[in-house]
């Protein structure tokens, strides 16, 4: 086990949550993981993994619920059969049996693109399948994505508290831009390694790339596109809670960090799934849920998304072939960015994917044995069919959830339910294993955990005004895990 400077924020991360809980330590917990880059230990033993500060957060919000009267039955609660939660289980299970199983039943059966270290450096080369400790670090991740959605939706469906969401990934959204302009201007003033106390992780951490002559913004991650995705998801829960809930000061300001922070990214694939996000909002949000019509506000926020589109693609444009720096930009950042030897090389991962999904007869080489850039066949090509189809399950009964009826905490749900989405649309593109992160998860948790505690306490104040009817009272709130 190999100590760094960023253990120090991992002990104080620690501390704090043993001392607010899981509940009141949400904003705490959503503070780290901006800090994608930084390492609680490194071990050189399991090929150079890196254990990060929010991995043990994630371990920490999970523990300290385990340790409460009756946790089992509690968190049990959250995996009610055809819930997310219960769809989450079974996509655990089947990581679990692939990644120790499929590589040994097809060892060999076919060539996978895998993850190889030398020297600190991380690469990516072809090699016939087999067992490796990928494998392994891959299931790790997994299950620390499922303890913070089973923490979270546990956590929250017994006390849904909506404000102390609102204020938790209030911090996250700022500290994730303070970090990302700290490391745009300590470049800027010759000091590129201001932030080298907290990229301590084993990746290549790629600080000092430039785009066009512009800096490339990576804040506390490694590297732009793991910048431009988190940064999305908080983008998506912001323009929600703001189309949603108003204008207040708190919303605004973090729906402008975001987004600023979003384009200064410098992530093609953060541009794409912004826009097709966006887009895809903006329809939605034309039609009411409940089926009554076209909502005014929605329609408003629709018109008011495409005029602004439209006029930006207009101004870009024009840009484009007026001036120089602008056209650099654009080609190095969308427009060429395929015919690339990096788009290449992607390109090649997919189709190998896709071959090792067909070697392996739908059934997946196993989790951590392999590399895409694109999470569906990253994950066709990894747990095959039955791993993808829950995972989709999943998803599609997450968005399902109901939003309830007191307003702040409906608006909530569907930001979280927003960020998953924004994330997951960016996932498609250039995920390159069925792991979606912990951020994802946390949300996924969150939207899960409000709308069963919204659920809850309805029945309760339904059965309240009808007392009397005890039987039928428990029985009721044991088919929502209230008990």
């Amino acid at each position: 086990m190999q100590f760094v400077p960023s253990t120090i924020l991992a002990l104080a991360v620690l501390v704090a949550l043993a001392v607010l809980g899981p509940r009141r330590g949400l904003w705490v917990f959503l503070a780290t993981t901006p800090f994608g880059a930084a390492a609680a230990f490194n071990l050189p033993a399991a090929g150079g993994a890196s254990i990060l500060v929010s991995d043990l957060a994630a371990l920490m919000m999970f523990a300290m619920l385990w340790v409460q009267p009756d946790a089992p039955a509690r968190i049990t609660g959250s995996m009610r059969a055809y819930q997310p939660g219960f769809w989450m289980l079974l996509f655990v299970v089947v990581c679990v049996i692939s990644a120790l199983f499929f590589p040994r039943l097809f060892q060999g059966a076919t060539n996978v693109f895998g993850l190889s270290r030398a020297n600190n450096e991380v690469g990516i080369v072809e090699i016939p399948l087999h067992p490796t400790n990928g494998n392994l670090t891959q299931l790790f991740r997994i299950l620390l994505d499922a303890a913070a959605f089973f923490a979270l939706a546990t956590a929250f469906r017994l006390r849904p508290d909506a404000r102390g969401v609102i204020v938790a990934v209030a911090v996250a959204s700022f500290v994730s831009a303070g970090l990302g302009w700290l490391d745009v201007l300590s470049f800027d003033i010759g000091m590129p390694n201001l932030l080298a106390p907290i990229q301590t992780a084993n990746y290549a951490i790629l600080s000092n790339v430039s785009m066009a002559g512009l800096k490339r913004m990576i804040g506390g991650f490694p590297e732009a596109s793991a910048f431009g995705y988190y940064t999305l998801g908080l983008f998506a829960f912001w323009l929600h809670m703001w189309v949603a809930r108003g204008r207040s000061w708190l919303v605004s300001l973090a729906l402008i960090a975001t987004t600023v922070a979003l384009l200064r990214s410098t992530s093609s694939s953060a541009y794409v799934a912004a826009a097709v996000f966006v887009l895809g909002y903006g329809a939605l949000r034309m039609t009411r849920y409940d089926g009554r019509g076209v909502s005014r506000r929605g329609l408003a926020v629709t018109l008011g998304l495409a005029g602004g589109i439209a006029l930006a693609l207009m101004a870009l444009g024009l840009a484009y072939l007026t001036i120089e720096p602008v056209s650099a930009f654009l080609d190095r950042s969308l427009f060429d960015k395929m015919g690339t030897a990096s788009g290449v090389e992607r390109m090649s991962w997919n189709t190998q994917a896709w071959a090792n999904f067909l070697d392996t007869r739908g059934i997946g080489a196993g989790l951590g044995s392999m590399r895409a850039s694109n999470w569906v066949l990253a994950s066709l090509g990894s747990i095959g069919v039955i791993g993808t189809g829950l995972f989709l399950t999943f998803v599609a009964t997450l968005a399902r959830a109901p939003l309830g009826a007191e307003p702040e905490r409906a608006a909530v749900i569907g930001a979280l339910k927003s960020g998953c989405l924004a994330l997951f649309i960016s996932a498609n593109l250039t995920a390159p294993t069925p792991d979606l992160g912990v951020f994802f998860f946390a949300m996924a948790g969150l939207a899960a955990g409000l709308s069963r505690g919204a659920q809850r306490e309805s029945l309760e104040q339904a059965e309240a005004a009808a007392p009397g009817n005890w039987r039928r009272r428990g029985a009721n709130l044991e088919r929502i895990g209230g008990l």
